[in-house]
Formats: C-alpha cells, sequence, structure tokens
C-alpha cells in the first residue's frame, strides 16, 4: 500500500489524555540561551518558539522589555548582535531552505534592511560582526567565497575556493580575522589561518599565521580573547584523539595546549575578564561544566545537576549561564548557582522518562546505547530512534520525541553508533570509507544484546531517524530486513548517487572526504552504501517523511526510492511537508510525530506479548 499523506489524524490507539501529554511537551515554549552584545551586555538576542514557530527575539535586560524581532512563515533560526548591541543581524532564507542573505534591524525596532546588499543569497558560511568591519562567509555549488564589507568603504571578496571555507573569528579591535580551510582536500579536519582584515585581498593575502595538523587532525576557532589588543585565539584539537583545548598567540605564533584529566571532549569559551575559561566537558552523553584559571591552572567544577548543557556563557559580572535539562526535566535557562534567569511561560511541559546506560561489545568496541523502559513486563516492542550527523550524539537531555514513543507504549533505544561524537576522534572517524554499514553493524550489535537479555521482542522492533539518522533507517531495512518490523525515515538520504548531485555543495565536500571520493571515483562505494540498491530486500512496512525544499537531503532522490518501493510493491507510506530539513512550526511538527507514532502503533502495536495457542509468544 503507498499512502500520499497531506495530514495525518490523531491515532485512534491512543487515549486522549496520552496524546494530550505528549503533545505538551512539544507545545511548551521553549528559548535559547540568549547571547549578550559585548560592549552593551544588557542586550541580549534569543530564539523562542513561543509564537508556535521558532524566530529571533531582543532582551532588553535593564528594562526587562522583550519584543519579537523576526516573523516568518517558516520561522527564523540563525541570529547574532553587532558588539554595540544596536543592531541585530539574521539570516533570510526561503522556507527552510537555508539559502538567503544577512538582514539587519535596529536593536530598538524597524525596518529590516539587505546587510550588504553585494553579497548575493547562499549559504552561511560563518559570520563575524565588528566594530568597524564585517565578514560574510557564502557557499555555493561554486565552492566557497568570503567578504569583507569596511564601515564606510565597498565590501571586497577576499577569499575564493572550491573547497569549503568558512569565517570563524575576529579580534576584539578588527585587525585580525581567522578563516577555516579545507584546501588540502578534506572538510572534516580544518585548517586554520589568520589573516590581517585590513590589509587582505583576493590578490594579495595579508596572512599572519597559519597552523594545520595534519591529515586527519582538525583545528577548531573558538574565539579570540576579550581583552583589548588581545592576541590569543582559543582552538580546540584532537591530537590526542578526542578534543582539546589549546591557546594560540597569534602574532608570536606560539601556543600552550591545555592539558586537562578530564576522559571525554572538552570545548570552551572565555570568562570576559580573560583570565579564565569556562570549559564544557561531554562524557558518556551527559555534560560537566568547569572554570579553567589560566594563570594558576585550577580546574573548578561548576555544581550544575546531572544532564545535558546545551550552551553555556560567562558574563560580565561572573556569573555563568547555562541551557540545561535531563532526559527527565525540561530545558531551563538557569545560571550555575541555580536560579532561573530567562523564560518565557510559565507553562511547563510534563516530565519525561529517565535513560539507562548499555555498554554492548561490538565489531569496533564497546557501543554505548541509552535504553528507556515502558510500564509493563519485557519483552518490549521496541523503536530504535538513531542519530543524525553523523557527527552527533544521542544523550540524557530531555526529548519530547522519545518521550511520546515510550507514552505510546514502546520501549526507544538509542545508539551512539561509530560516527558519533563524544567518544574520541578514532571513533568519530571509524565510518570513513564505509559510511551506512558500519553504524549499523553497532545497531545491529545492540540490538542481538537487548532481544538476548530480553528486553526487545525481535518481531516488534521499529528502526526510525531523521536526517542521517533516516538514511541508516532506509539502508537497514534493505541490508537487516530480519530484524525490523517497520522502518520510519525522516528527511532521509534514499539514493546516494541523486543525493550527492543535488544537495549543497559544503555537504558534497564532505561526503568526497568521507566516501573517499566523488561518485565518478568511488561509484561503488557510493552504490555499496546507498539504500536504493538494496530496496529489493526491503520487507517491513515503510514511512517517509520529506521536505520539499529540503537542501540536505533533498527531495528529488527521495522520490527516485519511494518510485522503487512503488514499483515492486512495498507497502509504505509518505508524508510530505513545505519546509526544508525540518520544521521550524510547532503544529508541523506534532503533525510529523501524529503521523510516525499512528504509522508505528498501525504496524507495529506496543503492549504486552499475548500467548499463542501453542505456548509460544506471538508475532505482531
Amino acid at each position: 500500500m503507498s499512502a500520499e499523506q497531506t495530514a495525518a489524524p490523531e491515532s485512534p490507539a491512543l487515549q486522549p489524555e496520552v496524546t494530550a501529554r505528549w503533545q505538551a511537551r512539544f507545545r511548551a515554549p521553549r528559548v535559547s540561551l540568549p547571547d549578550w552584545a559585548q560592549d552593551a551586555p544588557h542586550r541580549s538576542l534569543y530564539s523562542s518558539d513561543v509564537s508556535g514557530v521558532v524566530e529571533q527575539y531582543a532582551w532588553d535586560r535593564q528594562a526587562d522589555s522583550h519584543r519579537k524581532v523576526t516573523d516568518r512563515p517558516n520561522g527564523t533560526l540563525i541570529g547574532t548582535l553587532s558588539p554595540d548591541g544596536a543592531t541585530i543581524w539574521w539570516f533570510a532564507d526561503t522556507d527552510g531552505d537555508e539559502f538567503g542573505v544577512w538582514m539587519t534591524q535596529p536593536f530598538a525596532g524597524g525596518d529590516d534592511t539587505v546587510a550588504v546588499p553585494e553579497v548575493e543569497a547562499a549559504y552561511p558560511a560563518g559570520l563575524e560582526v565588528g566594530r568597524s568591519l564585517v565578514a560574510i562567509g557564502r557557499s555555493t555549488d561554486d565552492g566557497s567565497e568570503l567578504w569583507l564589507a569596511p564601515s564606510g568603504g565597498s565590501p571586497r571578496v577576499f577569499y575564493r575556493h572550491a573547497d569549503p571555507a568558512s569565517v570563524d573569528a575576529l579580534t576584539r579591535d578588527d585587525e585580525l580575522l581567522v578563516i577555516s580551510h579545507s584546501e588540502h582536500g578534506d572538510p572534516r579536519y580544518p585548517a586554520l589561518r589568520v589573516l590581517r582584515a585590513g590589509d587582505t585581498t583576493l590578490d594579495e593575502p595579508a596572512v599572519v599565521a597559519e597552523k594545520w595538523d595534519g591529515e586527519g587532525r582538525g583545528l577548531h576557532a573558538l574565539e579570540f580573547g576579550p581583552l583589548p589588543g588581545d592576541r590569543r585565539l582559543l582552538v580546540g584539537h584532537e591530537r590526542r584523539g578526542r578534543e582539546e583545548l589549546l591557546l594560540w598567540e597569534v602574532a608570536a605564533d606560539t601556543e600552550t595546549v591545555i592539558e586537562l584529566d578530564l576522559p571525554g571532549d572538552v570545548t570552551a569559551g572565555w570568562y570576559p575578564d580573560g583570565s579564565a575559561l569556562l570549559v564544557g566537558h561531554d562524557h558518556a552523553a551527559r555534560t560537566e561544566l568547569y572554570r579553567y584559571d589560566l594563570g594558576t591552572g585550577e580546574l573548578e567544577r561548576l555544581d550544575t545537576p546531572q544532564g545535558v548543557v546545551r550552551g553555556a556563557t560567562a558574563r560580565p559580572d561572573g556569573t555563568v549561564e547555562l541551557a540545561w535539562s535531563s532526559s527527565e526535566r525540561p530545558p531551563v535557562i538557569r545560571r550555575a548557582d541555580g536560579p532561573v534567569v530567562l523564560s518565557v511561560s510559565a507553562e511547563e511541559p510534563p516530565p519525561a522518562y529517565p535513560v539507562e546506560d548499555r555498554w554492548v561489545p561490538g565489531p569496533g568496541g564497546d557501543v554505548h546505547a541509552l535504553l528507556v523502559r515502558p510500564e509493563g513486563p519485557a519483552p518490549y516492542a521496541t523503536a530504535f530512534l538513531v542519530h543524525g550527523g553523523p557527527e552527533a550524539a544521542d544523550d540524557d537531555s530531555y526529548r519530547a520525541r522519545r518521550a511520546a514513543y515510550v507514552d505510546a507504549g514502546y520501549a526507544v533505544v538509542h545508539v551512539n553508533y561509530r560516527g558519533s561524537t563524544g567518544y574520541g576522534s578514532a571513533w568519530r572517524d571509524a565510518l570513513t570509507g564505509r559510511p551506512g554499514l558500519t553504524e549499523l553493524e553497532d545497531v545491529g550489535a545492540v540490538y542481538d544484546a537487548l532481544v538476548a537479555e530480553g528486553i526487545v521482542d525481535p518481531q516488534r522492533a521499529i528502526l526510525s531517524g531523521g536526517s542521517w539518522g533516516g538514511f541508516l533507517t532506509l539502508l537497514g531495512l534493505g541490508t537487516q530486513p530480519e530484524r525490523w518490523a517497520a522502518g520510519i525515515a525522516e528527511v532521509p538520504v534514499a539514493d546516494y548517487l541523486a543525493a550527492y548531485e543535488d544537495e549543497m555543495e559544503g555537504l558534497r565536500a564532505y561526503d568526497r572526504a568521507l566516501f573517499g571520493g566523488s561518485p565518478e571515483e568511488k561509484r561503488d562505494v557510493y552504490v555499496r552504501s546507498s539504500p536504493i540498491t538494496y530496496v529489493d530486500a526491503v520487507a517491513a512496512p515503510v514511512l517517509v517523511v520529506a521536505g520539499a525544499n529540503d537542501p540536505r537531503c533533498p527531495i528529488r532522490q527521495i522520490d527516485n526510492y519511494l518510485g522503487r518501493l512503488q514499483e515492486l510493491g512495498k507497502e509504505h507510506e509518505v508524508y510530505r511537508f513545505d519546509a526544508g530539513h525540518g520544521s521550524l512550526v510547532i503544529e508541523e511538527t506534532i503533525r510529523q510525530v501524529e503521523t510516525a507514532l499512528d504509522f508505528a502503533l498501525r504496524t507495529v502495536p506496543p503492549g504486552p506479548v499475548l500467548p499463542r495457542q501453542d505456548g509460544g509468544p506471538s508475532g505482531r
């Protein structure tokens, strides 16, 4: 059966109070960690879905006044403030396609203006707003182009290359600018270049310093020191096989490696007085925060509850603000010492469910998985919700979608397969040359272990994910048909050869690095990892959710896969929405989750396993 759906009915299998509870988690308004202007810290900018759509909001902390800055049908995700707090910059794409231009609006309100008309629409590749100039990165099918727009001067291109590049950091006095580039051919491991912003041109780049750690080792410019004349650049590196920190004194081209006795990946930002770093430590699906004193080397842990920090910032008064949640408790913007900093509504979503850690032996080492159990005895109908990225990870944070499946009666399993971040560089890079199939080996290992443990009912397992997780879902249905009773693939890669042709150039460059070359050079590798290659073997019903304007997983390659399912008479359903790689509209997100739950409940009903007449367990 094939059903092209435009709206999903409420599943009749769920009680109204259950539906109301999971939907309340999505509808409860959320806010991002407020950004603040360096020279006017009372002026902040944050994003929120309080209107039902994610938009940008200005917050004057002195007056405690809030103002909606943007108002667009499909929302506005990206914004920042000028250092003096006078101007808001926000990115205007079209219906979620991520292709657009930077706009500006006065902090106090007023008309929107195209920030730099000479810079044509493109995919964003970094933005650094200074006091006397702005650096803008743009990416197109022709590669990367970086612009400088000095106050009172003519904008100019200062860098152009076929491979990905971006603007990353600017000194407080606007003298030095850092760009990351992949001229060596692999955008997964960028190199850094420091330029004198006022002097650099396309023909005569004013290079101050360069840094590259070689093949397989990336460098990430975090930010320059906050003091006047500060030439210290905080850099993330992975020389010891995980994300760590160093300080690069770019004027002298010397560096100080910061060695912290912490087992996981670390990142950091500056305290405003320049004397210390605010360190974020991610390990085993959870986050810790520390203050690192640059003078004494003392590392002091900040007292935050167990969970996940999505962002943190140190304010001029020394307080630390952070965005925190846990698998049970909803997100909150709070100070490290406890008080809530920002809330746009008295409404709080229902609590969710705790996660259990599982470490399972896999073909490439122990695999970390997270498990949530519903009420009732095992074995359970189970939804394996696999994350996207692939350079991402599932964690102990509040997830409304996860909780919706548990509300509906399913166990949920997350697998931080090889390719995930937070487990070291070797784990992250293990899928190189064999993407998709490598990750699914780890998913299969966790599946087998939990079946053997009696937790997962092997006849009632769903595979589901979005983006790279959607790719893994379709690939898993074709390469592991014996494991999966249904699949739900949201905004997936379905036909890799066609996806490569249509996706944004930055992703094509990423794919070339991941697969070892272009489809012309490595066609067999792309074919081996493409879900459409295995569509004949798909045995389970599948739901595909697709965005009409998606630049990352474009619609044509999804239609190719759906066409093959139709030709083969495979049971499938389709839900299309008019946006890009997901939606910033809350009601649209709820419709997509309704569609997925309805499909799951019809194809793989949860609940206890009923005995057969012969005494054995029943099937689905």
